[in-house]
């Protein structure tokens, strides 16, 4: 994620040393260490054992860090407690307005929550290797819904619902960058994908097959179009 991304997060919640801080949907901590360098007392909370296993590993020098494996919405957690929760590209997987409600109860007076998400997009065409991608989606995995850029107008329904539950001073920031992958590290960001997870082993084949060879003839790599959204409340 952005350098400048965790800065204002910093300047909007002002959190520092020994601030009590949820991460919810830890996965590798790619968004931890920030927050860890910084002081923060990180309770961190990831459904997976394995990525609980990894983080609790990856982060074993921190005497103020915690990992706890499970469900946040069984996740205990007192009222007024705690000064900033967060989550990175793993906020979706929620029941939204229960999460929402138990995230308010638990903030501090004052306190903020953090919702960050990147939105690939490899579907330039006046890119060369975007174009070399659309081509074996069109192919093998066509879709007749229209393919755009995310964009400002996108963070309006989640702000719209974060001022629904109660929150104040909601705003959103968007980030963006290039981010160029090489042929097999695109196919492993694919297979990360549920909607890629889920195809028909055999459709699923094929689709890396042909997509390596298109991103190899294309150069090798892929520039994705990141933007990056956060929103604060």
């Amino acid at each position: 994620y952005p350098p400048e991304l965790f800065r204002d997060i910093f300047a909007y919640s002002d959190v520092g040393r020994d601030s009590s801080l949820v991460e919810i949907g830890v996965g590798t901590g790619k968004a931890t260490t920030p927050f860890l360098e910084a002081g923060c007392q990180v309770r961190g909370v990831e459904l997976g054992d394995k990525l609980s296993a990894f983080a609790a590993e990856k982060f074993r020098a921190y005497e103020n860090f915690a990992i706890h494996c499970g469900d946040f919405m069984e996740f205990p957690l007192e009222d007024a407690s705690v000064d900033l929760v967060y989550s990175a590209t793993a906020f979706h997987w929620l029941p939204q307005e229960a999460a929402y409600g138990k995230i308010r109860s638990c903030l501090k007076p004052g306190g903020t929550l953090a919702i960050f998400r990147i939105h690939a997009f490899p579907n330039r065409m006046n890119d060369p290797t975007n174009a070399a991608n659309r081509q074996v989606y069109d192919r093998l995995r066509p879709n007749d819904r229209r393919i755009v850029e995310f964009s400002e107008d996108d963070c309006a329904p989640t702000l719209k619902a974060l001022r629904a539950q109660g929150f104040r001073d909601v705003e959103a920031r968007l980030y963006r960058r290039v981010r160029p992958l090489l042929t097999e590290a695109y196919i492993g960001l694919l297979g990360t994908y549920s909607d890629h997870a889920v195809l028909e082993p055999g459709l699923k084949r094929r689709f890396e097959e042909e997509m390596r060879d298109a991103i190899d003839a294309a150069g090798g790599f892929i520039n994705i179009y990141d933007t990056v959204a956060l929103y604060l409340a």
